[in-house]
């Protein structure tokens, strides 16, 4: 299983379908990003990205349900102060 991080397609800099690339913006961050597997994205489209590629185009609002769970994540890996807790140790180490 892979963890697609929704952003959004701020530009497209290759319309070549095998080659083509945009940036695609991250809550502040940019990233370049290829859009080959989403021949159909447009600039202001939300795209599910992993590991460089832009997997699915999403609507907003699942954009936005995404983020949210993603950040329930990160609050259940906080302690109280905010900082990430250890793992735990594994059960079964090599």
């Amino acid at each position: 299983m892979c963890l697609g991080v929704p952003g959004c397609i701020e530009s497209i800099s290759e319309e070549d379908s095998l080659t083509r690339m945009g940036k695609v913006g991250f809550g502040g961050i940019s990233c370049e990003v290829s859009l080959a597997y989403v021949p159909e994205a447009r600039v202001g489209d939300y795209v599910l990205v992993h590991v460089g590629f832009a997997l699915q185009v999403v609507d907003q609002n699942e954009a936005q349900r995404i983020l949210e769970e993603i950040g329930k994540i990160e609050d259940l890996m906080q302690d109280d102060n905010g900082k990430l807790r250890p793992s735990p140790p594994l059960e079964n180490p090599l």
